[in-house]
């Protein structure tokens, strides 16, 4: 007669705890694995994804609502996005970005996009940042960007309205910290993938170049007039750079050590990143320093504009010559050639912008 009841007392316990446990699970987020491309898949190694930081629908969309929003900075009047606008392959048109305080850096905002593909995982101009997600890091706290501290805005993220239910559906916690942010931050960064400019159209045969842009690919890829391949890439790397350090004659002396002043090798002084040469269309002005406002300033560079230092790359072959020595036909061509590697999908993206 006691056993019945027993029995029934224990299911009901059974399943309430079951139902209890059941409604406090965390839902795991949804994979959303990068959209390869197949002149990347065709060509080049997949990029490494950390396996502590995997892509997911939900980090994304968190990532990319953190990337523009100003909360990150210290009086909330600047986001990620003031720096890198989507309309500008996510670079900045000004030479140097102002920060907070309306105090200006000294290197132009480097474009962000094929990210993924960063082999080494070094960043910026110099390298000194290792890793995606490392490199969310240094604007925030940086005295002349953000000059915010990771304790602000977590705090000011913890009291937000929304953003500790995101972080749950995100990461599983609704604990912000500074590693949770820069993950999110670091997976919509990855997703900034461009790879439907003319020239990628031409690759898998759905268009036709011009007699110009033929040309121009034919300069850039001539190690008797452009040469400009070694640095840069060809039809086989999708990513249009190196991904490697060179100084490339811009000046005899160095007020910027570049890559130099992080390895504190004399020899590196002068060095910095090969950008990718894709949207070059949008992403003016170029070099480290912004010093050139167009593509025919770059071209006249290389073309006659090179300085000797005691790190010139040896790529430079014509540095006694001062550069390649380019005609006025083969310069346009070229120019023609470089903005064929512009994607206008890519900047225009929805999925990419506020």
């Amino acid at each position: 007669m006691i056993r019945k009841p027993l029995i029934l007392i224990l299911l009901c316990i059974t399943f309430s705890c079951e139902e209890e446990s059941s409604s406090t699970v965390f839902s795991k987020p949804t994979p959303s694995p990068l959209q390869i491309p197949k002149l990347f898949s065709d060509n080049i190694l997949n990029p490494v994804i950390p396996i502590d930081n995997p892509q997911t629908v939900e980090g994304i969309a968190l990532g990319k609502k953190l990337f523009f929003d100003p909360i990150l900075s210290i009086d909330n009047s600047q986001s990620c996005a003031d720096c890198h606008a989507p309309e500008n392959a996510f670079t900045d048109s000004d030479r140097f970005s102002d920060g907070v305080d309306g105090i200006r850096g000294n290197r132009n905002s480097m474009p962000l996009f094929n990210l993924a593909w960063h082999y080494d995982e070094t960043f910026f101009w110099d390298g000194n940042a290792f890793s995606l997600e490392h490199q969310a890091f240094i604007p925030v706290t940086d005295p002349i960007e953000m000059k915010s501290s990771w304790v602000n805005v977590e705090q000011k993220l913890q009291q937000h309205s929304e953003y500790p239910n995101l972080f749950e559906q995100a990461f599983g916690t609704s604990t912000i910290d500074s590693n949770l942010v820069t993950k999110a931050i670091a997976q919509f960064e990855r997703t900034l993938i461009s790879a439907n400019s003319k020239f990628d159209k031409f690759l898998l045969g759905e268009v036709e170049l011009t007699p110009e842009e033929l040309n121009g690919f034919n300069v850039f890829m001539d190690e008797t007039r452009g040469d400009c391949f070694h640095c840069h890439g060809s039809e086989k790397n999708p990513l249009w750079t190196d991904n490697l350090f060179h100084n490339n004659g811009l000046d005899e002396t160095f007020t910027d050590l570049g890559l130099g002043a992080v390895t504190g090798d004399p020899s590196d002084n002068g060095k910095f990143r090969s950008p990718s040469l894709r949207n070059l269309k949008f992403t003016a002005p170029y070099m480290h320093d912004g010093r050139f406002a167009t593509i025919d300033e770059v071209i006249n560079h290389y073309s006659e504009g090179l300085k000797r230092s005691g790190t010139i790359d040896p790529l430079m072959k014509k540095i006694d010559q001062g550069g390649v020595g380019l005609t006025e036909k083969d310069k346009a061509d070229l120019k023609a050639f470089l903005l064929s590697l512009s994607d206008d999908e890519f900047v225009n993206n929805v999925a990419f912008s506020e």
